[in-house]
């Protein structure tokens, strides 16, 4: 058995921020659940997250986890003194604890399963992961020999001239057999610089202890500022858009698109430039997303086209065309073979295939069967001040430019509804709505009767 702790008790004053560093969002994700997620592969028997700066904000941010357990660290005073709070909780353990930090949230879950394969199969008493660096400047060294057990640990400071040129490091990640940990836990001193317990101490009071080299080296970039926090979202961007691209997605330049890692891509997908796809987002095959569109929490069909446009939280089925400067948004749900087109925005609306909103339209709570034409600037009045209203439009029914269907209504199947028209009432099928004024002609030098003339 394997218990996971993750260290996520600080607050990270460089961050410039209320909230607690582990509570800033990289991608989709906040710093510790990608933590929690990339141990998911090991199955731990259990996970514990050590909080303590504002812990309620940290536990609310992982309120879907349910199996997470919270272990309070009221001081701190390092990362010996975070992993003895432990000792109650995991008193009756026998099995092996890993130590993952909350603002090391690019470590892969391969290289934690590969530590922990290590670890086991040498029973080990603690396993470090280290990573050599170009430019170990400020790092402590990690000394081993040829069959990678540990010798010692040297803080920078401390080390000579020679030392330093070891740039071998310590990754701050570690697998402890716990038994031998929990013995050694209340040993730990603060007889240092920073007054702290370090875990690192306990390390050298274990036995045996491997080290196991991470093989990419930003894997065990840690969070402190804004800067590195940007860093961390152009790696993980980078990883992200690798995968689609060797998966035969085509994104064309690359570095101006964002892709959540929850998104999903079919082949022969093409993304164009400053096209972001966020959240849950599920692309079909021959689609053609971009320029210039946000995709949110929504699928996409086959071969569909959207250009200049927004999609949140809707559906649109194949080979539809979206854009440009739609708005897609609250659960619209768009047929196949569609056209939903310049400064249209659909609002929880549910439309038929082929059928066809061209220009300038607000549809919102609308229900359209198929082969419906909306004409330029029609709007369904869906809110009376204080209620939504439904709007039913059936099968081939057409309206003209600048009509406002007030809702609740129903229009029939192949109805026409003339251009200007305010419609108030439902209208059966087969037939043709004129709901305007009449149109009154003044000829130059006469009057409305009931006028006044003005020039007398």
């Amino acid at each position: 058995m394997v218990a996971v702790a993750i260290l996520a008790a600080g607050r990270g004053t460089r961050m410039k921020s209320d909230l607690p560093k582990v509570c800033h969002r990289l991608g989709s994700q906040t710093l510790v659940e990608r933590v929690l997620n990339s141990c998911v592969s090991i199955n731990p028997s259990r996970v514990i997250v050590i909080c303590g700066y504002q812990s309620e904000r940290v536990k609310e941010s992982l309120s879907a986890y349910t199996d997470v357990e919270f272990v309070e660290q009221k001081e701190q005073l390092g990362t010996g003194h975070a992993v003895q709070q432990l000792l109650p909780h995991l008193a009756d353990d026998t099995g092996d604890l890993l130590v993952l930090n909350g603002d090391v949230p690019l470590l892969r879950p391969d290289t934690i399963k590969r530590l922990l394969e290590s670890h086991q199969a040498h029973n080990n008493g603690a396993t470090i992961l280290t990573a050599h660096l170009p430019n170990p400047t400020g790092y402590g060294r990690v000394f081993c020999d040829s069959n990678n057990q540990l010798q010692q640990i040297v803080e920078h400071r401390d080390c000579t001239d020679a030392q330093k040129q070891n740039n071998r490091i310590n990754a701050g990640v570690y697998c402890f057999n716990w038994s031998q940990l929990a013995l050694v836990l209340p040993k730990l001193s603060a007889d240092n610089d920073q007054n702290e317990y370090y875990l690192t101490d306990a390390v050298t009071m274990v036995e045996p202890v491997m080290a196991v080299d991470v093989e990419v080296t930003h894997e065990i970039l840690g969070i402190n500022d804004r800067k590195q926090l940007a860093m961390a979202e152009q790696i993980l961007q980078e990883r992200i858009k690798d995968g689609w691209m060797k998966a035969g997605v085509t994104l064309i330049n690359p570095n101006s698109i964002t892709i959540d890692e929850t998104v999903q891509l079919q082949p022969d997908v093409t993304i164009e430039p400053q096209t972001h796809l966020r959240g849950k987002t599920v692309i079909g095959a021959g689609s053609r997303i971009g320029p210039g569109s946000l995709i949110e929490n929504s699928q996409l069909g086959d071969k569909v086209t959207v250009l200049y446009s927004v999609v949140s939280d809707s559906v649109v089925q194949d080979g539809t065309r979206i854009g440009p400067y739609s708005h897609l948004r609250g659960h619209a749900q768009v047929g196949e073979s569609c056209r939903i087109g310049n400064f249209v925005e659909l609002k929880n609306t549910q439309i038929g295939d082929r059928t066809n909103a061209s220009h300038l339209s607000y549809l919102g709570d609308a229900t359209l069967g198929s082969r419906v034409n909306i004409g330029a600037g029609t709007i369904t009045a869906n809110y009376d001040g204080v209620k939504k209203h439904k709007t039913q439009i059936g099968d081939r029914t057409k309206t003209g430019s600048n009509s406002v269907l007030v809702a609740p209504l129903t229009l029939g199947e192949d109805v026409t509804v003339a251009a200007g028209s305010v419609v108030t009432k439902d209208v059966p099928n087969d037939s043709l709505v004129i709901a305007r004024s009449r149109n009154q002609v003044v000829k130059p030098g006469w009057r409305l009767q009931g006028t006044e003339d003005s020039n007398s």
